[in-house]
């Protein structure tokens, strides 16, 4: 019996392999009888693959091989597409399901800064959601980030923005996933903050990679994660595992001294609270305690209390001219003295911000 010659190629569509084996028995003049004596198969499943109530197995596979000269291989690749398909199909019917909850986000935002593939149907938008957070359904996704922010749940803040601010936290951890950190090193830590604070006078071209190589040497992944509508988020921390802590920054108030301040504002949880704490910091109820030691912590840091002291003690106007001298002897951004000043009631809130620096994300 002459065998039927056929191309091999992967298909970009799902052939039903009955289908496909009707049609090569049609072309051999070959009946599901005859294939069934030729196999050692019932008549009744053959007849069952055929009208795509059974599946083509590895052992069949090979049978078909013998008796058609078709590669095993062919059979399984027909077999595995089909039912990968109607796996899809399945799911894209259960994902309908779910096209109200993928519109609690900001999906648009999160198109333009390429946090999302473009998606032409409402199904796509809710599979490139459930990718992006790496879960398979809403209920999963609840699970995690109801674990994720436990202790948030009672902001009423928090509740209103939980999808957007979600999303937010997750693209901090993907982007942290990225950087390669040493182990964590807590003395090694506190003496990177040494460093960088000196970078507090650079722009953002120099501050921001020198501030991630500092810290990832040292076991702290630090990424700047553009706000998304309604987050009301200025940074986040949390532990990645036991050797690998996060840093996560945004601009929501858009000038130098609060991007500062906020880094050593959780550099200080970083230091001085547990690895399963996790702090997001936004108008929420939080931890009073441990925010007001992480906001003296950052305080101290960019400026030392005897520092303070000393130039507060003399009682002079803190004139622009003032403002600039202190903070180059301090080798600070003089925008962080301003931000110092007016926090303490020493300057009035409305002056002196031209010497902050406005920052702005490059997307």
């Amino acid at each position: 019996m002459a065998k039927p010659t056929l191309n091999q190629f992967n298909p970009d569509y799902a052939v039903p392999p009955g289908e496909t084996l009707a049609e090569t028995l049609a072309a051999v003049g070959m009946s599901q009888g005859n294939l069934a004596v030729r196999t050692g198969r019932p008549v009744k499943t053959i007849s069952e693959i055929i009208n795509g109530k059974a599946a083509i197995t590895p052992d069949t596979a090979i049978q078909f091989e013998r008796v058609l000269g078709i590669p095993a291989g062919f059979w399984n690749n027909l077999e595995r597409n089909y039912q990968a398909a109607q796996a899809h199909a399945r799911e894209s019917e259960q994902l309908q399901d779910y096209v109200e909850w993928a519109n609690q986000f900001p999906a648009s935002v999160m198109l333009k800064h390429r946090w999302l593939n473009v998606w032409t149907t409402p199904v796509e938008k809710v599979k490139e959601l459930l990718n992006f957070f790496g879960v398979v359904s809403p209920a999963q996704w609840t699970k995690v980030w109801q674990s994720t922010v436990v202790n948030y749940r009672k902001s009423t803040a928090f509740k209103s923005d939980a999808p957007a601010t979600a999303a937010w936290l997750r693209k901090g951890e993907i982007e942290a996933q990225q950087i390669q950190c040493q182990s964590f090193d807590k003395a090694r830590f506190v003496k990177a903050l040494e460093q960088a604070r000196n970078l507090t006078i650079e722009g953002p071209a120099v501050f921001e990679p020198r501030l991630r190589e500092l810290c990832s040497a040292v076991g702290v992944a630090v990424v700047f994660i553009p706000d998304l509508p309604r987050t009301r988020v200025s940074g986040a921390t949390r532990w990645l595992g036991e050797d690998k802590a996060l840093i996560q920054l945004g601009l929501r108030y858009k000038t130098n001294d609060h991007l500062w301040f906020t880094f050593f504002h959780e550099a200080g949880h970083i230091l001085l609270h547990g690895k399963r704490d996790f702090f997001l910091e936004n108008d929420g109820e939080q931890d009073a305690a441990k925010e007001t030691e992480a906001n003296r912590f950052a305080a101290d840091c960019l400026i030392s209390p005897n520092d303070l002291r000393e130039a507060l003690r003399h009682g002079v106007p803190y004139s622009k001219e003032w403002i600039n001298q202190f903070a180059q002897r301090l080798g600070i951004a003089p925008g962080i003295v301003v931000g110092r000043l007016q926090h303490d009631g020493h300057v009035p809130r409305s002056h002196c911000n031209d010497l902050k620096v406005k920052l702005t994300w490059n997307i």
